[in-house]
């Protein structure tokens, strides 16, 4: 992180935003809106003017590093991430590539978000062979920021594990160094495990929504910790990002389908097993499972019922516009550092609500979440 990012960090609680604005997905049903990428550039300018921190963009159904280009070239101010790309099916060269020439063209405004994916989408969605996610995403990493030592400094390129030999850069390949070479690489995690590799080789944890403050405080922050010290790393400016699971409307009658589609999307996360260790931190594996042998009998509209209010309100930050904000920064303040939220904006009144929302959220001091991290 550069000095100026880590002034900045330490005055409030930063927001950034996915696209489009308001954007929940409902988890067992379609999107009710979606990315129209020709409306990137307008909404990234105005998160610019509102006072958002950031914008960031996840891989799903586009190419994330085309719509951090299209937000870049709009904008002067407003940070910029993946969140996240996924690094496996990338080389290491061509991650540090894409990375390399969106913080050219921000102007050193762009974070490098990475996930894992698990195996079944390695194998059979990228054709790839799967292999532990850990030492695998550990070794990518320290390849990436290799390929950018090289091009920054001339240093030597050799890279050798058992995953990546990397050791040739001819000069028609190489780009040379740019102005703001240090990228921050923040890493997806929810097990602990994955969570001591961010620790060791990371700037920053992208905690998934199934996360509860409990759990990232409880469970993936010591992991964290346990993983810097193992690399005798210091975690100042460290960020921890969350995208909360929320429901939110301008009214009571508009909050109930928002708050049925959470219920959904929570049920569909309990069944998954990669997330089975924030559910068993809760004394909910049982559950788990059984959602579970549901998911993969395909009995989706079933599963939502199993996730009863105490369930829900757990996990989801429930509420109107004029509510949301102050829960939002009850429930994250004390151990996130970025906090991913937004309303469509359709009309003026709604950029003049957003606006007043950012504001509530970012005037909330970091301290907090930085002691947690900290330990």
């Amino acid at each position: 992180m550069t000095s100026a990012a880590t002034a900045t960090s330490l005055a409030s609680m930063l927001l950034e935003t996915l696209l489009p604005l308001g954007k929940v997905d409902p988890g067992l049903r379609a999107p009710e809106i979606p990315l129209d990428l020709s409306s990137v550039a307008t909404n990234a300018r105005l998160l610019d003017e509102i006072g958002y921190d950031g914008m960031v963009v996840e891989e799903t159904k586009d190419d994330p590093f085309v719509i951090m280009a299209l937000a870049a070239q709009a904008t002067e101010r407003l940070k910029i991430a993946t969140s996240v790309a996924i690094a496996f099916p990338r080389s290491p060269t061509v991650t540090a590539m894409s990375a390399w020439t969106l913080q050219k063209l921000s102007k050193g405004r762009f974070t490098l978000g990475l996930g894992t994916q698990v195996k079944a989408h390695i194998e059979r969605r990228f054709g790839m062979p799967a292999s532990p996610a850990g030492p695998w995403i550990r070794e990518y990493i320290q390849a990436v920021r290799a390929v950018w030592d090289c091009w920054q400094t001339g240093a030597k390129l050799d890279v050798r594990g058992p995953h990546y030999n990397i050791n040739l850069m001819v000069p028609l390949f190489n780009p040379g160094p740019i102005e703001h070479p240090r990228i921050p690489i923040q890493l997806a995690a929810v097990n602990p495990v994955m969570s001591q590799v961010v620790g060791e080789v990371a700037d920053g944890l992208r905690a998934h929504p199934v996360c509860t403050p409990s759990y990232i405080e409880k469970v993936m922050l010591p992991a964290v910790r346990a993983g810097a010290a193992k690399a005798g790393r210091s975690l100042d400016g460290f960020q921890v990002c969350m995208k909360p699971l929320v429901a939110t409307a301008a009214t009571e009658e508009e909050l109930v389908p928002k708050v049925r589609d959470t219920r959904a999307r929570i049920s569909f996360y309990a069944s998954t097993p990669q997330y089975r260790a924030a559910f068993d931190h809760l004394g909910l594996g049982a559950l788990a499972d059984e959602l579970k042998l549901l998911s993969r009998a395909q009995r989706w509209e079933e599963m939502p019922r199993f996730i009863d209010d105490k369930i829900l309100e757990t996990f989801v930050t429930i509420g109107t516009y004029d509510q949301i904000a102050k829960k939002l920064v009850d429930r994250y303040a004390g151990v996130v550092t970025h906090c991913e939220f937004s309303i469509p904006v359709t009309k003026p009144a709604d950029k003049e609500r957003l606006r007043e929302l950012a504001k509530t959220i970012q005037s909330e001091s970091l301290a907090r979440a930085q002691a947690a991290i900290a330990g």
